[in-house]
């Protein structure tokens, strides 16, 4: 272990050394760039690059060793040359200056103003990695948030602190879903301070656009913090865009102590890049081409939520990825399940019936949910309602698996209940439309409302004493 002399000096030798500036680069490969004979630095240290024309450029150390220092560049290394382009290794790890004053604001994947507005006045610098938290000074999460929607609250419930993944595909409503959630969502009863950090990776320009115009026409923009890296950014800004949103939310929730809600869209463009990167440096590939350390890298990410003893603030996370050919065993949704408490998985087939959102209940669900209904927190008969409502849906598609073989005309007359059940289900309960708030208990109002269709001796799951009070009410 180091002295206190020895600390101080490793320090001031670093301080020194960050003023040192190396001009002619030994090679430029996509957006990395390779420099030999520096001094020793540091993994992830932050780097200034100066391009030939005189315009500087930040990056970030993604290896070092004794022969020489990789720099990934995150505006891109276009107009970069060998023997002109210089670094300067500043000796500390990428930071973000981060401020309440940043909701409302409009950044790019680092942080940068894309709305003309200069930084905040007074902001906190912080390491963009975050800061590692103790395991046992995390808090169980609990509590109810409500986002509006009754296929979510009612079936697969978000509670504070946790991180539940939206499995989407390409074309389908997610974007739509993100934008609904980010303006409804809200802690009920609490008092609590609610705001929301959104994170947008390789989107397109026009689905930029829908954000922003999609939060200020329904007024919640003051309330939101947006970080977009558009697709025609340089792909290496995308890795950095998650850690700087969590950073602005890990301040608002643990020094500020709000309740930050972060949506990340979408994961998939991240773990893309990574391939990328991880392509260019001639890493030994793992499934699909993807890195090896995905895992560990995804986990990074998504640990960063949860609520800390005694501080009155948390960060709730929703990431959203779309799958490849709509496969859920592909790498990213598959080690996202694992790292995450549950999952929302969107079905092609109900948005092709004109359902919205397409959220297929069975496949879904919340793994902190049962901790954060019931009595007191939603209502009573909630957790029993769900289990009642998952049960009889699934023996919907056991039937309609059976009418695909014997025909419609041939099922009894308790199956074709069922038929009814599941259609009253799928288009009252969880259609909505894009502008429908509804409260948790209109949302469970509804569930009994489907739950009528069917026999009460059916409705195994409930007690005869909720049975009593909302069957066919």
């Amino acid at each position: 272990m180091r002295t206190k002399e020895e600390t101080l000096l490793v320090h001031t030798d670093r301080h020194l050394l960050s003023g040192r500036e190396y001009r002619g680069t030994s090679r430029i490969d996509g957006p990395l760039v390779y420099m030999r004979n520096t001094h020793p630095v540091g993994y992830g240290e932050l780097v200034e690059i100066t391009a030939p024309d005189g315009s500087h450029r930040s990056g970030q150390v993604l290896d070092t060793s004794d022969e020489a220092v990789v720099v990934q560049v995150f505006e891109g290394t276009d107009g970069l040359n060998l023997p002109d382009t210089g670094m300067r290794f500043m000796g500390e790890p990428l930071t973000l200056p981060v401020s309440e004053q940043m909701l409302g604001r409009v950044m790019n994947g680092l942080g940068k103003s894309r709305d003309g507005s200069t930084i905040p006045q007074g902001a906190t610098e912080r390491d963009v990695n975050g800061e590692p938290i103790n395991p046992t000074a995390r808090e169980y999460p609990k509590d109810f948030i409500q986002t509006g929607i009754s296929v979510i609250d009612g079936m697969t419930t978000l509670i504070q602190g946790q991180k539940v993944p939206i499995f989407s595909g390409n074309g389908l409503d997610h974007n739509k879903l993100a934008a609904q959630i980010a303006r409804q969502a809200k802690v009920r009863g609490s008092g609590a301070d609610f705001c929301i950090v959104f994170a947008a990776m390789g989107i397109k320009y026009d689905v930029a656009r829908y954000f922003i115009d999609s939060f200020e026409e329904t007024g919640v923009l003051d309330n939101v913090a947006l970080f977009l890296s558009l697709a025609d950014d340089p792909s290496i800004e995308r890795t950095i865009t998650p850690k700087t949103a969590l950073t602005l939310a890990e301040h608002l929730a643990f020094d500020k102590g709000k309740q930050v809600l972060v949506i990340m869209t979408d994961m998939t463009n991240y773990c893309e890049s990574l391939r990328e990167i991880g392509t260019m440096r001639g890493e030994i590939p793992s499934r699909k081409g993807y890195p090896g350390y995905l895992y560990s890298n995804l986990a990074e990410l998504y640990e960063r939520s949860g609520k800390i003893t005694g501080r009155s603030g948390s960060i709730t996370q929703l990431p959203i990825l779309t799958m490849p050919n709509d496969d859920i065993s592909h790498p990213v949704p598959d080690l996202t399940g694992y790292i995450t408490e549950g999952q929302i998985v969107f079905d092609r087939t109900m948005q092709a019936r004109g359902i919205y959102p397409p959220i297929n209940c069975l496949p879904s669900l919340s793994r902190l949910m049962k901790d954060g209904i019931g009595e007191g927190m939603t209502r009573a008969d909630h957790p029993h309602l769900a289990n009642q409502l998952f049960a009889s849906y699934s023996h919907v598609k056991e039937v309609q698996n059976l009418a695909s073989v014997i025909g419609e005309e041939e099922l009894t007359a308790l199956d074709q209940q069922y038929l009814e059940f599941g259609n009253f289900f799928e288009h009252k309960f969880v259609n909505q439309s894009f502008t429908e708030d509804r409260s948790i208990e209109q949302t469970l109002d509804i569930g009994w409302e489907a739950l009528s269709k069917l026999p009460s001796e059916e409705l195994q799951r409930l007690t005869d004493e909720e049975i009593a009070e909302h069957y066919g009410k």
